[in-house]
């Protein structure tokens, strides 16, 4: 079980508000523990990406630990910083 697996587990089983939620805000929880896995796996901090990006370091924490709100358009320029591409799917 990943890391991140264990941690959901630990939470529904803890917090029941967490478990009534989850789905709604998982996705955007995804996203931001994603971005920040790939810019550790890509070795910059946040401050070299908010550079990059041409922001500060709180909005790249702010994405990275609250990823519900973020544009198509900011995922693209991180993943690009990155020198990574974007997919997106509809299931």
């Amino acid at each position: 079980m990943s890391d991140l697996k264990k941690y959901i587990s630990h939470r529904k089983e803890a917090d029941k508000a967490f478990e009534h939620g989850f789905e709604e805000g998982y996705q955007a929880f995804k996203i931001g523990a994603l971005l920040k896995q790939a810019r550790e796996a890509s070795g910059l901090t946040q401050e070299e990406i908010a550079e990059k990006l041409h922001t500060k370091k709180s909005a790249i924490s702010r994405i990275e630990n609250h990823a519900e709100d973020i544009r198509l358009s900011t995922l693209e320029k991180f993943a690009s910083v990155l020198g990574r591409k974007l997919e997106v799917s509809i299931r």
